[in-house]
């Protein structure tokens, strides 16, 4: 009785064809996003932007990225950690060269040079696929690391080979640098979140969004239909890596303020992005979001329930995690694997049927 479509119906295309069509989801989203624009910035503390709300929604950014390659478009991917990178050394190279620049640019500015890097390390999809084009991916996160490590212009020429985020301001309020203020960084990361997910909302509703779909079910039939592979792979590897980019670029500028990049985007970055979208759900906008959320809430639990009650070392308690993520990945990929995006489904299902068995 709580969910139905009931009494929901259009009259005119647009109508038919908007994002949420039943009233229901609508003013669910329309809450969520007032309770998140509107209640959050006040209760905000360091320690809950720091541990909880940054990370989840930069994550969010990447795991909307890569879910559209992956999930959407069928192509594997291990080179997220690589492609953050990019993000993250573009922003830091646009932010030193061009001070007086808003930030916001630069941010949007590393997203597009990361999607033009993706878009070159795209190209092997148009002949491999499945465990070679993963191998490909993984080479060039590899290669990235490699890069940035190893050309000392990316950082400057610093002594250290680090790279340290300057002090910048939107309308007046610092968004990086050691003097932020909680709901500053949060509402910044915030704007990022919610247009990455509205827009990848549309894109995957529409025809590209359609294109990928058919080229992930099977390539050849697709192409036999008159979808161009070529444009449906390079187009998601660029809008995937212009995600990744972005949410590099908060995760170096906003969340940690200082980067090195073997340490920060290794390959571990990769497997952590890649396990968010399998635990969320694949091909699922809801379904990053979820995974993400997760992740980053996991870690926060165990410590809450590990080492502040039970007293046990905080080793065993991180060792603990990783059994509990794997053996979830495990259990999602064999039991169900649309992952919790597809127990949400089911869930409003049954909130259709409520009280009626079936």
């Amino acid at each position: 009785m709580f969910y139905r479509e009931a009494g929901d119906f259009s009259t005119t295309y647009p109508q038919d064809s908007q994002t949420f069509p039943i009233r229901f989801d609508r003013y669910r989203y329309y809450f969520v996003l007032a309770v998140a624009l509107l209640v959050m910035p006040f209760v905000m503390t360091d320690y809950l932007v720091n541990s909880i709300f940054l990370p989840f929604l930069i994550y969010a950014i990447a795991a909307i990225g890569l879910n559209i390659l992956t999930g959407y478009c069928g192509q594997v991917s291990l080179g997220t950690g690589g492609f953050m990178a990019v993000g993250a050394y573009a922003c830091y190279k646009l932010m030193t060269a061009f001070p007086d620049v808003n930030i916001f640019f630069h941010v949007i500015i590393a997203g597009g040079i990361t999607a033009l890097v993706g878009t070159a390390f795209g190209l092997p999809s148009l002949r491999i696929k499945g465990f070679y084009l993963a191998v490909a991916t993984l080479a060039a996160q590899f290669f990235l690391v490699w890069l940035f490590n190893k050309v000392s212009w990316f950082y400057n020429y610093s002594a250290s080979g680090q790279i340290n985020a300057p002090e910048r301001t939107v309308f007046g309020i610092e968004v990086t640098g050691p003097n932020t203020e909680a709901w500053a960084t949060y509402l910044f990361c915030l704007v990022f979140t919610v247009g990455a997910a509205i827009l990848a909302r549309n894109l995957t509703r529409g025809s590209i969004g359609r294109e990928w779909m058919a080229i992930r079910d099977m390539d050849i039939a697709a192409e036999i239909i008159g979808v161009n592979p070529l444009r449906a792979k390079l187009t998601a590897f660029a809008v995937s890596s212009f995600f990744v980019g972005i949410s590099g670029a908060l995760f170096f500028a906003v969340y940690l303020g200082a980067v090195e990049v073997g340490e920060v985007f290794g390959i571990t970055k990769s497997f952590l992005v890649l396990f968010m979208i399998i635990i969320g759900g694949l091909g699922s906008i809801f379904g990053s979001f979820a995974g993400a959320a997760f992740l980053v809430v996991l870690p926060v639990v165990l410590k809450i329930v590990g080492v502040d009650l039970m007293g046990w070392p905080t080793d065993i308690v991180a060792h603990f995690q990783l059994v509990i993520v794997g053996g979830l990945i495990i259990m999602f990929l064999i039991l169900e694997p649309h992952g919790l995006a597809q127990l949400w489904r089911v869930a409003k299902e049954k909130l259709r049927l409520w009280p009626f068995p079936h």
